[in-house]
């Protein structure tokens, strides 16, 4: 019988995912930003219960004596757990990095499964009297599932087949996470093409009315099934070659309307250098930009909120299509996606921190009268910003209406802080931020040494993996 051939798709990823030479001085600088980041918001996570109830062994009682710790608490688990643990560790507040296209997501959500499996292995290998892997290999490990989600993600939408963008980060994860298990190509192409088949989540949980805790979950879920599905495939699990294009019965026809899944440009480092980066406070990323306005709004109207008639918020399709949120905000899942509830925290506050999303700072009653006087309007010009490759702009414009007649100017801010355009403005705020976010867990001494893992990036790449996680351990 003729071997049948893997989809183009697979072959690719499988391909790219098999080389090692991926990564320049500048993607691996900011892949290092990025670990540092995604472990500051992991640690920010552990201060609020309803996600660190979801953390630790699948059962209570469960242990292993080959596995992976949970950076910030005293677990030690499967890899398959560990990635479920920091993945959601990682994502809960919305507060990693982002990316934005077609479609959209957090590629820092699959170092739940990267660094699960990466300090597995090295724990492994040491009792092998094998060399460990070090954290040079989970920089490019973090630069390839980038690019693996973030390419998947230029030209192919989910979203407007109300799926959800977390099944490009199982696929990325099972792609890269077979290849730190020692995966070939063969092994890449049957766990990712497991990923594609696993199918993906409804959106459901990001929307009205049935928004809800699952959408900071949902991607250590995923992370964690890409874990799992690479180690079947290292079992010898057989994969499924033709998944995405096969007539009826694959991925394009029965869920894309026969749309085509493609790779718009050849995988390398694209992603990484382009990262955006949530740095001043946790929000959609499509509402950065609102919150950036309404901050330097705030000195003028937070006296007169009383007077507003009303607040116009001009922004790009992509915004209003996902956060653009009228009625009732059940829960902070559900006010952390609202373009308005966002806006209205930042005109009244002047900040916005995770707190300003609980039932407590939402309880007040001036949130929602600011909400219903709010028109939000698409500006085509930023919905063609938005989507073009030279810009990848965040654009949104805020102006405040009174009663009587009068006007505050009208803002407008087309980068986020955490935008490439604004690398250099914003790396310090980013160590900031990762101070601040660490300290809620660990004591001066302690942070300060976490802190200095990162200031001499060629000794941080040399160290094994193992190694600097139990800097983490609680």
């Amino acid at each position: 019988m003729m071997e049948q051939k893997a989809d183009e798709l697979f072959q690719n990823i499988s391909d790219y995912t098999s080389n090692s030479a991926i990564g320049d001085e500048e993607s691996c600088g900011v892949a290092t930003e990025v670990l540092m980041d995604s472990l500051g918001c992991a640690m920010l996570s552990l201060r609020y219960p309803a996600c660190t109830k979801l953390l630790g062994p699948l059962l209570h009682g469960q242990s292993t004596s080959e596995g992976s710790c949970v950076p910030g608490t005293d677990y030690y688990l499967d890899p398959v757990q560990a990635a479920f643990n920091l993945g959601t560790m990682i994502r809960w507040l919305d507060y990693n990095d982002c990316w934005l296209a077609k479609e959209w997501g957090h590629p820092s959500d699959n170092l739940g499964g990267i660094l699960a499996v990466a300090d597995y292995v090295s724990r492994k290998n040491k009792r092998e009297r094998k060399a460990a892997l070090t954290i040079k290999d989970v920089l490019q490990a973090t630069i390839k599932a980038h690019e693996i989600q973030g390419i998947l993600s230029l030209d192919n939408s989910l979203n407007r087949q109300g799926l959800d963008h977390v099944l490009f980060v199982k696929v990325a994860t099972a792609a890269v996470t077979t290849y730190l298990l020692g995966g070939k190509n063969e092994e890449i192409v049957n766990a990712v093409s497991n990923a594609w088949i696993d199918n993906v989540s409804l959106r459901t949980y990001r929307h009205f009315p049935n928004a809800g805790s699952r959408k900071s979950w949902a991607a250590g879920d995923a992370t964690s099934r890409g874990v799992w599905l690479a180690i079947i495939a290292l079992k010898g699990e057989m994969g499924y070659p033709t998944a995405l294009t096969a007539p009826e019965w694959g991925f394009e026809d029965v869920l894309m309307n026969g749309q085509r899944l493609t790779l718009s440009q050849p995988l390398n480092d694209y992603v990484m250098k382009h990262i955006l980066f949530k740095i001043s406070f946790p929000a959609e990323y499509h509402a950065q930009t609102a919150a950036e306005c309404a901050f330097d709004l705030h000195m003028e109207v937070v006296d007169r909120l009383d007077e507003i008639e009303e607040i116009i918020i001009d922004t790009h399709e992509s915004a209003i299509r996902i956060i653009d949120k009228e009625g009732p905000l059940k829960n902070p899942a559900d006010r952390d996606h609202s373009l308005q509830y966002i806006t209205a925290i930042g005109l009244i506050y002047g900040k916005i921190t995770a707190d300003y999303y609980e039932d407590e700072i939402a309880a007040n009653p001036l949130i929602d009268k600011l909400r219903y006087k709010m028109t939000v309007r698409e500006e085509p010009k930023y919905s063609r910003d938005y989507l073009d490759p030279t810009k990848r702009s965040i654009p949104n414009a805020v102006q405040v209406i009174f009663k009587g007649g009068d006007y505050t100017k009208k803002i407008e801010r087309e980068y986020p802080i955490g935008h490439r355009f604004r690398r250099g403005e914003g790396r310090p705020l980013l160590y900031r931020k990762f101070e601040a976010n660490i300290k809620t867990q660990f004591s001066e001494k302690k942070s300060k040494k976490l802190m200095a893992l990162f200031d001499d990036k060629e000794q941080l790449y040399q160290m094994d993996v193992d190694e600097f996680l139990d800097h983490w351990r609680k």
